[in-house]
């Protein structure tokens, strides 16, 4: 049995994945619509830069109101969007 404490240590060597670009794939194979980064932050009302970023970054720190928002705009739930990555190795350091 895991304590509270090794599980939050074991944490340090995980990532949080944002999925995004699969998430896009998938809603363009269900819905025949292909969406750009750009069209995303539109209907999001996020920035562009902010959708790149999440695509792009590895660990990007997205809260909770821009997941919201991607899910609601790609038809998705947060479980499809987030996977946690257990095979990064310690690249996810918290202070």
């Amino acid at each position: 049995m895991f304590s509270d404490s090794d599980i939050f240590n074991n944490l340090d060597a995980d990532t949080m994945l944002i999925r995004l670009r699969e998430m896009m794939d998938a809603y363009e194979a269900r819905t025949g619509e292909h969406l750009t980064y750009g069209e995303l932050a539109a209907r999001t009302e996020l920035s562009r830069s902010t959708i790149e970023s999440m695509a792009t970054r590895p660990s990007y720190n997205a809260s909770l109101d821009t997941i919201e928002r991607i899910c609601v705009a790609l038809h998705c739930q947060p479980g499809e969007l987030l996977k946690l990555d257990t095979d990064q190795g310690g690249g996810n350091e918290r202070r």
